[in-house]
């Protein structure tokens, strides 16, 4: 799985994915801090990589809009903020939830992720 991580996730995140086998890279890694969530997913295509973020209200919209017009993704995981926790102690959570879907295919999907 190639993933791309949304800015609000620390690169201690990407770090520990990548530890796992997950080929990780942040937002802030293609200069993409401070952009709007539009570049970022346009980003996840270009990349072909899968989209983690938080932000479901945004994502789950974008993703929907542009898989009805008939256009492809690699892919959206939803960690909802109430289920996972960006500080040190839910980095392992998170990335258990991410590895169990790795093998899955995420292609066109909006996923939101459930902890073990």
């Amino acid at each position: 799985m190639k993933l791309l991580l949304d800015e609000m996730y620390p690169p201690s995140l990407a770090r520990a994915l990548g530890q796992a086998g997950v080929d990780t890279l942040t937002a802030s890694e293609l200069g993409l801090a401070g952009r709007s969530d539009y570049d970022v997913f346009a980003a996840s295509i270009t990349e072909r990589r899968v989209l983690l973020t938080e932000n479901v209200a945004d994502f789950a919209r974008i993703a929907g809009d542009h898989l009805a017009a008939g256009q492809h993704c690699p892919g959206v995981l939803i960690a909802l903020s109430t289920r996972f926790s960006r500080r040190p102690a839910g980095r392992d959570p998170l990335v258990a939830a991410i590895l169990a879907v790795a093998g899955e295919p995420l292609e066109d999907r909006v996923v939101y992720l459930g902890r073990l």
